[in-house]
């Protein structure tokens, strides 16, 4: 065999284990892995030019010149995991650190005598908001089970922070309802062309946790180590994106709240008190590389109102009692809309720079007849400000508003800087 052969053999030879390996690179690379890794943070400094004070809606005119107050927070810090076991088979998890979790320790006092002292250092909360199982048969039919994000509403259908313009999730949907929403239950979703369904079976909310400013807000938490669920609610959900960019959605919740906590009344004159709660909502986004607007419009009735303030009013005060002891309202509404301009659009470099504006008109309580009104928890929000993104994960925003109230209050002027980031970072 000649030389000028053996070489062109090797150089073939080389070539061929040379796109051999090329092939396998990108086959290991263009795999979509098993296990997904991902999360989002905020970082967030605020100014408050009003008074913080609890008695500055009781007695407004003693507060008129304040000076405000500023705030640092980490309102989100959240770690998801999932993995797909194949066969259809996956799970989901999502751990959230709210406000920068809870600093809590048992520390022995050197100067009372050598006690021992709990401190709590930092407050905040560690909450695990989606914890599931799910088995795919097809596109059209998936079934979930475990903890689940409730999808009523445009915030917890999408409460990541590149979801929203604001510094802090919309303040409408994030006062009249839990946001984000979590439980524990089982739910079916699928897709069919433009359209995406889901249905839920979960535990009702906790009438003897609503109050007056939040109206159901906080009836999804819990302050023992399980949920009560003595009674069941259901929540649905539809969307339909069949234009491009554009995706319209309604949802709904319905459940009774009345005794479903540890502790039941059964008295005879709450014997017929069920406390139906309903929740309808619409919402809708529009979104291509110049403009966004987004919206919704959300309404919530609870029957037995003025049943469940009186019980709730007179529950007892013995210490450790999680219980609100306000009223709460017959029903409550918000509706918002937020809409930006992307100055660099026309820019090569893949850079996004939103200008926005947003408002927001919500009233936590509107009363039943016989309820006499709050007149603070109606308010208007009006805010303007810029979202910064360098690349499509990290976000900058900042943010200037206020916050209208009736005549006889403070309006709430108010400012924001925050850094967020969402991503996945194996997937």
């Amino acid at each position: 065999m000649s030389t000028r052969l053996r070489l062109s053999i090797l150089c073939i030879t080389a070539a061929m284990l040379a796109a051999g390996s090329l092939s396998a690179q990108v086959d290991s690379t263009s795999h979509k892995s098993r296990l997904t890794v991902g999360g989002y943070g905020e970082a967030v400094y605020s100014y408050h030019f009003y008074s913080d004070n609890v008695f500055r809606y009781s007695h407004a005119e003693r507060y008129r010149d304040s000076k405000g107050f500023g705030r640092v927070d980490l309102p989100h810090a959240v770690i998801m995991l999932g993995y797909d076991f194949g066969h259809g088979w996956t799970v989901g998890t999502e751990v959230e650190f709210e406000h920068g979790g809870v600093e809590a320790a048992v520390e022995k006092e050197t100067e009372e005598t050598g006690e021992f002292e709990q401190e709590v250092e930092r407050g905040g909360e560690v909450a695990l908001e989606q914890f599931w199982v799910q088995k795919s048969f097809n596109r059209y039919l998936n079934l979930r089970a475990g903890h689940i994000v409730v999808p009523v509403g445009r915030t917890n259908n999408g409460h990541t922070p590149n979801m929203f313009y604001s510094v802090y999730r919309p303040e409408g949907e994030n006062t009249i309802m839990p946001c984000t929403w979590h439980e524990t239950g089982v739910s079916l979703w699928g897709r069919a062309g433009a359209w995406r369904y889901e249905a839920q079976l979960i535990p009702g909310l906790n009438a003897f946790l609503f109050n007056d400013q939040g109206w159901v807000h906080n009836g999804s938490a819990s302050p023992y180590e399980f949920r009560p669920a003595n009674r069941l609610a259901t929540a649905v959900r539809v969307d339909w994106s069949g234009v491009k960019g554009l995706r319209l959605g309604l949802s709904g919740y319905a459940g009774n709240s009345f005794n479903n906590d540890i502790v039941t009344d059964e008295r005879s004159r709450y014997a017929d008190v069920k406390g139906t709660v309903l929740i309808g909502a619409f919402d809708f986004q529009y979104r291509d590389r110049y403009v966004t607007v987004r919206g919704n419009a959300d309404y919530g009735f609870l029957g037995d109102a003025s049943a469940i303030s009186s019980h709730n009013k007179n529950q007892t005060t013995m210490t450790g009692n999680p219980y609100p002891h306000t009223t709460v309202a017959q029903a409550a509404w918000d509706a918002a809309v937020e809409a930006g301009v992307n100055l660099l659009a026309w820019s090569r470099s893949g850079r996004q720079l939103w200008l926005f504006g947003r408002y927001d008109h919500y009233d936590s309580f509107v009363p039943s007849e016989n309820q006499n009104d709050v007149g603070w928890c109606e308010r208007q929000v009006v805010s303007a400000g810029i979202n910064y993104q360098p690349v499509a994960e990290i976000v900058v925003k900042a943010e200037a508003g206020i916050r209208l109230l009736d005549e006889q209050y403070n309006n709430e002027p108010f400012c924001a800087l925050g850094v967020t980031w969402t991503g996945f970072f194996v997937r």
